[in-house]
């Protein structure tokens, strides 16, 4: 088993130029890491929230999926009638205890749509029940927003933007207004306080993925989605004004003239603006338990580039300070660079970032079935901190861990049950799992660090390690309950592996040479 081990290793290394299309997410901060929690093939996700230790995940088409103990479940916990097509589809979720808010586009199952709509549902540990109907809204294929979130006071927000229609909310005077019959531009445009139900929190919003709650102090953040240009993060006070459709970006004084003042909603400007579009989506704070150093930061995805970005508060923690002297005045040009604001990128269109009870970032994409946990450096330095020693049966499988994305992780699960109720049941394969652990553990920790400095090499690990895990699968299927079976299973897997990691390629490279020898002979 040790000469299979080294062999998967060196084999690893020829695969470490693989093309850019076998490329994963990277980070750029080198005090986190990024794991894959949970996966699954298919489309991606649009927004999720966390009910005690488990995860409920929105697929735009109307499923509401399961995430337990890091595994996704196959069966969803509920299937609402929705229109997916454009901007519309189940958009938002949000939760004050086991009661789960969701914000979808209803139709029925014709395809007819009748809005966007916001519901009440129980979370009883198994599915979601007792739908209550809160909220009826405008809807069209795009700018429908959808972003939920719980305030400290457990206060329920909702964002939707302007949805094609242009009235008083949009900053547009209702002498203008037409047809001047149209009533249906209310309830566009703005934060909604759904539940206990009040007046609009903030108006002149165009279109808005991601609100956020400050942990400390309580305030209100959003992204906000520009036209042509100037995509935004603000600040939300109570009674806010972004601007729309007179103002995107940071205003000019003939901007701020334009804007009829209606409902004394006050208009700030951004607290960061990009001028080129980046499509700015999930939004979220974070308090990691092992270090302070992400304690004034907010995080933010885009769904343009795939990246995340990390900005500093200031000491009040109502804006942003920035150490690149190019944007002191809270905007990214055109010709500036904001590579110290990006800490990762490569993940497609994220839709949504959340803080999990466990205080670290988890993330989702529209581009994959997948769920992305990102932890501080000190994190995983504790974590390796108790690796069991070389006496003991314990502990967990650092290199798939790390290749996977998650102790979690399906392969990873697969491989602890095998050693606990496999191998630990007989006196052999305790005694060969004692050896084996005082082998691996001399050098797994080095390369399960490797892999997390190193995406490639994570990658080429991975695919390289698959095939040995599908081979040991087998033992899932027979009784290892003697000292014989232990061994003749065993001494079996082994010369498997040895013909899969030596056989194939030896025979290979002779029938290369053959070939090339026929070939000279020939010319």
């Amino acid at each position: 088993m040790k000469i299979i081990v080294f062999l998967i290793l060196l084999a690893s290394f020829a695969f470490l130029n693989f093309p850019p299309i076998l490329a994963e997410p990277i980070l750029f901060d080198e005090n986190l890491v990024l794991e894959e929690f949970a996966k699954e093939g298919g489309w991606g996700y649009t927004a999720m929230t966390f009910v005690g230790e488990d995860i409920l995940v929105l697929e735009k088409d109307g499923f509401v999926t399961l995430v337990k103990d890091g595994i996704i479940q196959d069966e969803p916990v509920l299937e609402v009638p929705v229109n997916p097509i454009g901007e519309n589809g189940l958009l938002g979720i949000t939760n004050v205890g086991s009661s789960v808010y969701l914000y979808l586009t209803e139709a029925d199952y014709k395809g007819e749509t009748f809005g966007n709509r916001i519901y009440k549902y129980e979370w009883n540990e198994d599915s979601l029940i007792n739908p209550i109907l809160l909220k009826e809204l405008p809807s069209n294929d795009y700018h429908n927003g959808g972003a939920l979130v719980t305030g400290l006071d457990n206060q329920v927000y909702a964002v939707i933007g302007d949805t094609g229609k242009y009235g008083p909310l949009q900053n547009k005077l209702l002498e203008n207004i037409f047809p001047p019959e149209t009533t249906d531009y209310m309830d566009t445009s703005v934060i909604l306080r759904v539940d206990p139900e009040g007046s609009y929190y903030g108006m002149g919003i165009r279109n808005s993925f991601g609100l956020a709650i400050d942990p400390i102090t309580g305030n209100l953040w959003a992204t906000e989605n520009g036209d042509d240009d100037f995509d935004e993060i603000n600040l939300i006070p109570e009674k806010f004004n972004s601007g729309w459709n007179k103002i995107m970006g940071p205003a000019i004084e003939s901007e701020e003239l334009r804007l009829p003042g209606y409902l004394d909603y006050e208009y700030n400007d951004p607290e960061f603006s990009w001028q080129k579009v980046v499509a700015p989506t999930g939004i979220t704070f974070v308090q990691f338990s092992e270090t302070n150093n992400y304690q004034n930061s907010l995080f933010v995805g885009d769904c343009n580039n795939g990246n995340i970005y990390n900005f500093k508060l200031n000491e009040n923690r109502d804006g942003f300070e920035f150490s690149n002297p190019s944007l002191q005045d809270k905007v990214a040009n055109l010709d500036e660079s904001i590579d110290d604001l990006v800490i990762g990128t490569g993940f497609g269109c994220i839709t949504d970032i959340e803080s999990g009870p466990d205080g670290y970032l988890y993330l989702i994409t529209h581009s994959k079935r997948t769920i992305y946990r990102i932890l501080p450096i000190e994190a995983v330095t504790i974590q390796d901190q108790t690796i069991p020693n070389s006496n003991t049966n314990g502990g967990g499988c650092l290199i798939a861990t790390a290749a996977f994305g998650s102790e979690l992780a399906p392969q990873v699960q697969e491989l602890r049950e095998l050693r606990e109720n496999k191998f630990l049941q007989t006196k052999s394969g305790n005694f060969f799992m004692n050896a084996f652990n005082e082998f691996y553990y001399s050098f797994s920790p080095e390369i399960s660090d490797y892999q997390r400095e190193y995406p490639m090499f994570r990658e080429a690990l991975k695919i390289t390690i698959t095939p040995m895990i599908s081979s040991l699968s087998i033992l899932n299927y027979v009784d290892l309950d003697s000292e014989a079976k232990v061994l003749g299973y065993g001494i079996s897997l082994i010369l498997l592996n040895v013909g899969m990691y030596i056989g194939v390629p030896v025979v290979v490279v002779i029938g290369i040479k053959k070939q090339g020898l026929i070939f000279k002979k020939i010319t």
